[in-house]
């Protein structure tokens, strides 16, 4: 295999991009494969919204989030732009324990207000109403998906990586000390290790791998969720300027968990992105999604608009769907056999964690870093 890469990295999803940047920037051959191209709009690192934020009850996930923090950094000087937009974020409902979470947050040095419901509705009843202490961290924000896959292939490709687009892996088997990667038209590619970061499409690829079977039975179940979410146009002038930018919110209610975010070039800076966490349809992979929304989703979050977010008007100008990949715990996967890692920044909240992701993954995939062990279920 003197013509094989290092590295295959299968995906061009931010988990993918970050590995790939991560390799080529250690010195090593490295190919970025996609079935399709970065940032694809089938895949789950499109668009310019995701909630970057600190607040976890887990508090692994923030410490891993501040060193998360100098990647960011250095993405943004080779970008030469921001990617993370600091707006804010409000942590409500008693589901969420927001007490809680600010101890947890004093523990690991993150600014932030516990407020009391008064306080809250005090300084942002105008947008938000939630009713309940609120936890309050300036340092949030949004971060923009899709231009950060975007830098990490031009970080990966200027450091020689070679992006392969329009590439959809059909198998990975085992060959002599590497592995032979193979197309659904039959071209092949040579690499003596491989990384699988497959967002939605793992699910049907774990089959299409040279993995033992004790391997993938301690692999946690992978289930895609096809999520709806809705854009909702600000009341007055001064929110549509972004005069005052509008923080992201985290609220917990009984029946439901509802996530908001400024909508961003998604839907022309006009309003806010309101979801419900898993409250979409499962699929069996990214391939089945049908992009459908249905009455019931519409009329969940148009009901949640009208009681808890006064800043909005209460029907929606633009919907869309998107991909979530999710464990039972919602923890990460970076796992390992021979020469062959599996990542999975799974269950919605891994694209805040990007530069590290790729830390993560290529440190597993070398041998020259571990990851926290409640990531490796082979390790049981």
């Amino acid at each position: 295999m003197n013509d094989a890469v290092d590295y295959a990295v299968v995906g061009a999803g931010l988990a993918g991009a970050a590995t790939a940047w991560r390799l080529a920037q250690a010195g090593h051959r490295v190919a970025l494969l996609d079935a399709s191209g970065p940032a694809n709009a089938s895949g789950s690192s499109h668009g310019s919204a995701r909630i970057f934020r600190y607040g976890y009850p887990d508090p692994l996930y923030t410490r891993l989030l501040r060193e998360a923090e100098e990647g960011w950094a250095e993405l943004e000087r080779l970008h030469g732009a921001p990617l993370i937009t600091r707006t804010g974020c409000l942590d409500a409902g008693e589901r969420r324990d927001p007490r809680g979470l600010a101890r947890l947050l004093a523990e690991t040095g993150v600014e932030h207000e516990l407020l009391s419901p008064a306080a809250a509705a005090e300084r942002f009843g105008d947008r938000f109403a939630f009713g309940t202490e609120t936890l309050w961290h300036p340092s949030a924000g949004v971060l923009d998906a899709e231009s950060t896959v975007n830098a990490m292939v031009a970080a990966a490709v200027g450091q020689s990586a070679t992006l392969l687009t329009d590439w959809p892996v059909a198998a990975v088997t085992r060959r002599g000390a590497g592995y032979m990667l193979e197309s659904d038209d039959g071209r092949r590619l040579s690499a003596h290790r491989v990384v699988v970061a497959a967002g939605g499409w793992l699910p049907r690829m774990l089959g299409r791998l040279d993995l033992p079977t004790a391997f993938t039975r301690a692999l946690p179940e992978f289930t895609v969720m096809q999520e709806a979410a809705f854009h909702f146009p600000y009341r007055n002038e001064s929110f549509a300027e972004n005069a005052s930018p509008w923080p992201t919110s985290i609220h917990y209610l009984p029946e439901m968990i509802v996530y908001t975010l400024p909508g961003g070039r998604d839907a022309g800076f006009a309003g806010q992105k309101v979801a419900e966490f898993n409250g979409g349809t499962p699929v069996p992979d990214a391939s089945a999604q049908t992009g459908r929304i249905t009455d019931e989703q519409r009329r969940r979050i148009t009901d949640y608009v009208a009681a808890y977010l006064p800043g909005v008007e209460p029907e929606p100008y633009a919907e869309t769907t998107c991909l979530f990949t999710n464990t039972p715990d919602e923890d990460f996967v970076f796992d390992r056999h021979e020469g062959l890692t599996v990542v999975s920044a799974c269950s919605g909240h891994g694209g805040k964690f990007a530069p590290l992701l790729g830390t993560l993954a290529a440190g597993l995939a070398t041998g020259e870093r571990e990851v926290p062990a409640q990531f490796r279920p082979s390790r049981g």
